[in-house]
């Protein structure tokens, strides 16, 4: 080999090494994530709250208007929570989670997932107060954004704003019936009877959004300056999509089949996906009904579906003959002016699932340009979370608290405003303005994950807490990143602090899945499966109470006999099982001596707090 050859190849091999050192964590960028979502709660934090500077807030809210409307999500920088984007990134939560449960529960993520889920889903079901009622929205952006506070201090109206059959909002109570069908199947595995309660809200919602059509925006006039709805048939294609994943009935099929002319789906050709515009969603979704040969009848119109499906995606990767996405100069996708990266990542999002249905189909994505591979579409996912991580002009992160330079004067008011734990006395609503909105400093709380604005479109960024357009973050921008993070995680290769397994597929003690739980004891791995569920829940003064649940099946094809289990955090009353001599040790009672094979039983226990953790000691 010659010297050339020689130094060609060092180059070469610098050149890959270099690519392994640009390898992003996405994994650590997914735990930072949820962090911003649990600095984003409203109501009465738990225990477990990772996000130590927040404290509780909005206790009364909805309390004016007789409803307790406590908890859900803040929706950015303020203390206004907007139904339409917020119903919005919980269904791009739950779809995150449907697609990837595999790859988050590798990450042991998934109790963090499903209480970002519930976090939100808990608050809809408390805001669906009657089949054709909906409180859509608390607090208001005018009073809101005229003080700069904590959301501990909060002195502005949190008056309250509702859907009814008088004041309809077919695009909020639609996309709202869509996180809850969304979650449905989320939730399905871990907590069945949680998943049934969503499914009836669900589908109330969905009928009453249908039934009493009109825009939110039109009822709940003071929505309008923030969140301008576009219209509401993506929606009503949008969550009859989801309900029939949900459910499989296939009257919702027929309903997307035959509105797609009459509320656009066959008919709009989108170069975008919001928490306004749902269309390139619905086409998507669909086109897996197409590919997966569940079509049926409606095949010729489900077609015509994933050719709008194709040219969403073909336009964000440049292929669609001139009718593209613009790009910065860096190589981001550039759609709107104000938090920019909220598309970017909702788009690239749509565009990682959309290249494992095409994968899982064996098809290609035919562009006017060209044929495209799976992969091709995937890549271009990814670039723009590599951009979004710090491969870009600026060579900065614009997700808070990643890597060595991320934006550190955030329009929160929270994170710029210093914690209730440091500063106890009231910061009041013109002395937050004053002293921490207009000061030069950092913000003196990192709010970790936050997924902020963005560049521009010559990839310029200014960090300024003024420049709220660049430097605000948002729930709607946030939630797509949890599914596609989690889905470049599982292809990186990546080992470190945030890649542990858990040792089963437990997601946290709050929200167990049905799993084989190995013996102490026995060899192997028995064939028991627990599944857990909450059937009952009640207050007594301040403290709430859970009737749980837990199911125990024999899933072998011998009987089971002698079986022990051990129970870790229980503090309440039991029925169902016979104490042993043994401290925390329990057995079956003594006229269930044998578990047969396919046979289940179960025992019910009552306490306050997260549930008790349920493991098998020893069985014959």
């Amino acid at each position: 080999m010659n010297y050339f050859n020689i130094v060609a190849c060092l180059i070469l091999l610098g050149f890959q090494a270099a690519i392994v050192l640009a390898e992003f964590n996405y994994g650590e960028a997914l735990d930072k994530t949820f962090m911003f979502l649990e600095a984003q709660r409203s109501g009465k934090l738990p225990f477990d709250q990772r996000v130590k500077w927040r404290g509780d807030s909005g206790l009364k809210d909805g309390a004016l208007q007789g409803v307790d409307l406590v908890g859900g999500y803040y929706d950015a920088g303020d203390h206004v929570k907007f139904g339409l984007p917020m119903a919005f990134s919980v269904t791009m939560l739950a779809w995150g989670t449907i697609e990837y449960r595999k790859e988050i529960t590798n990450l042991n993520q998934m109790g963090h997932t499903l209480w970002a889920i519930r976090w939100g889903t808990d608050y809809f079901i408390k805001a669906h107060t009657q089949p054709n009622v909906l409180w859509g929205q608390v607090g208001d952006g005018d009073s809101d954004h005229y003080c700069w506070e904590r959301a501990e201090d909060m002195t502005t109206p949190r008056t309250a704003y509702k859907l009814d059959e008088a004041h309809p909002g077919s695009d909020l109570a639609g996309e709202t019936a869509a996180a809850l069908a969304a979650a449905a199947i989320a939730f399905k595995p871990y907590n069945s009877s949680y998943s049934e309660l969503l499914l009836v809200h669900a589908k109330q919602l969905f009928s009453f959004a249908d039934k009493f059509r009109g825009l939110y925006d039109d009822s709940i006039q003071c929505a309008k300056q923030f969140y301008t709805s576009s219209g509401y048939s993506d929606e009503l294609l949008w969550v009859a999509t989801w309900l029939f994943r949900a459910t499989g009935d296939e009257h919702y099929l027929k309903y997307v089949v035959d509105n797609a002319v009459y509320m656009g789906g066959t008919g709009w050709a989108v170069k975008e996906f919001s928490w306004d515009n749902k269309y390139a969603g619905v086409q998507i979704l669909l086109s897996k009904v197409l590919m997966e040969q569940k079509g049926g009848a409606y095949i010729s119109t489900l077609k015509q579906y994933q050719a709008k499906a194709d040219y969403f995606a073909c336009a964000c990767l440049q292929k669609n003959d001139g009718y593209n996405v613009h790009l910065t100069p860096g190589g981001l996708m550039y759609v709107h002016e104000w938090n920019n990266l909220q598309y970017a990542s909702a788009a690239s999002f749509l565009l990682a699932v959309y290249s494992d249905y095409l994968s899982a189909a064996n098809a290609k994505l035919t562009c006017p340009d060209g044929q495209i591979q799976p992969h091709e579409v995937l890549n271009f996912a990814k670039s723009q979370a590599d951009y979004i991580l710090g491969k870009n002009p600026k060579s900065m992160s614009y997700l808070v608290g990643y890597g060595p330079k991320y934006p550190t004067h955030v329009h929160h008011r929270g994170a710029s405003i210093a914690s209730i734990s440091v500063l106890p006395s009231m910061v009041s609503c013109v002395q937050g303005f004053e002293a921490w909105y207009r000061s030069p400093e950092a913000d003196p709380n990192v709010i970790y994950g936050a997924l902020v604005g963005g560049p521009d479109q010559n990839d310029g960024f200014n960090d300024d807490r003024s420049s709220y357009e660049q430097t605000e973050p948002t729930l709607a921008g946030s939630a797509p990143l949890v599914g596609l993070f989690a889905k470049l995680e599982s292809l990186s290769g990546n080992k470190g602090p945030y890649h542990k397994r858990p040792t089963t597929e437990q997601p946290s003690q709050n929200y167990h899945h049905q799993t084989s739980v190995p013996s102490t004891k026995s060899p192997g791995v028995p064939p028991v499966r627990f599944l857990h569920s909450i059937t009952n829940t009640w207050n007594v003064g301040k403290t709430t109470y859970y009737r749980h649940k837990v199911a125990i099946k024999n899933t072998s094809e011998k009987p089971i006999t002698d079986l022990k289990l051990v129970l870790e955090d229980l503090s309440g009353n039991l029925w169902g099982l016979s104490s042993t001599p043994v401290k925390n040790t329990y057995e079956l009672p003594p006229w269930l001596k044998v578990l047969n094979p396919g046979s289940d039983c179960s025992f019910v226990y009552i306490q306050e707090g997260p549930q008790a953790k349920v493991s098998v000691l020893s069985y014959q």
